[in-house]
C-alpha cells in the first residue's frame, strides 16, 4: 500500500532526531554515496532541523517511495536521511537537494543489498484468495514493479538517480542543482537512464 503516514501540521520534529544510530552514514555516505560534511557533536540537535524537516519530509519520502513502492518503507529512509541531515554541516538553503539525492541513494541501495522488505502492497496481494478472477493480474504487476526497480537499481549510479527525482518532480534545474550538473544536461542524462533502463529491461527478460 502507498500511502504514507503523513506528520501532523505543526509536528515536532521526531525522537529520532536525537541521536545518530551507527551505520547510517556509512549507508549514506562513501564511494557511492552522498558526502556527509563534518557533522555537529553527536546526540546534538541542528538549531535549523526542526524548519528543514517540515519543509522537505513529504517530498524526501516521496523520492524513496518511487524507488521502493513503499511508502512505508520510504518513511524509514526518511529517517536515516534525516538522521544523517542533523549529522552533517550542509546548509540549510541546499538541504532540499541533498536530502533528495540523499534518500534516492538509500533507497537504491536497499534494493542493491537485497535488505528491501517486502511491501504492504505485496503481502496484501499474497493474500488475495485463489479464487479471484484477477489474481494473475495482481501477481503479474507485482512482478513487472519487481523488475523494473531491480533493473533501475543496475543503471550506473548518477543517471538512476537523476531518473529517480526527475520522476518525484524535481524540476530539471533542482535535478541539476542536486547533482551539480548543468541544467542543460539534465534532459541527456534523464534520457539516456531511461533508453538504459529499456535495455536493461530487455536483456534481463532476454536471459531468462
Amino acid at each position: 500500500m502507498d500511502l504514507v503516514r503523513h506528520p501532523p501540521p505543526g509536528a515536532a520534529v521526531p525522537a529520532f532526531a536525537v541521536a545518530l544510530p551507527a551505520g547510517v552514514i556509512t549507508r549514506i555516505g562513501g564511494r557511492d554515496g552522498v558526502p556527509v560534511p563534518d557533522a555537529p557533536a553527536r546526540g546534538a540537535l541542528r538549531p535549523d532541523l526542526d524548519v528543514v524537516f517540515r519543509r522537505e519530509y513529504e517530498r524526501v519520502v516521496s523520492v524513496a517511495a518511487r524507488v521502493l513502492g513503499s511508502r512505508d518503507q520510504a518513511e524509514d529512509v526518511a529517517q536515516e536521511v534525516f538522521l544523517a541531515f542533523n549529522r552533517s554541516s550542509v546548509p540549510a538553503g541546499e538541504a532540499g537537494g541533498w536530502l533528495s539525492v540523499a534518500a534516492a541513494h538509500t533507497a537504491l541501495n536497499l534494493i542493491r543489498s537485497g535488505r528491501r522488505r517486502a511491501s504492504n502492497e505485496e503481502t496484501a496481494a499474497s493474500a488475495v484468495p485463489l479464487a479471484e478472477p484477477d489474481v494473475a493480474e495482481v501477481v503479474v504487476t507485482l512482478e513487472e514493479r519487481s523488475r523494473v526497480r531491480a533493473a533501475l537499481a543496475r543503471l550506473p549510479h548518477k543517471q538512476a538517480v537523476a531518473l529517480v527525482l526527475r520522476h518525484s518532480g524535481l524540476s530539471y534545474a533542482e535535478v541539476a542543482a542536486a547533482l551539480d550538473l548543468s541544467p542543460g544536461s539534465v534532459g541527456t542524462t534523464v534520457r539516456r537512464a531511461e533508453s538504459a533502463l529499456r535495455k536493461e529491461l530487455t536483456r534481463h527478460a532476454s536471459s531468462h
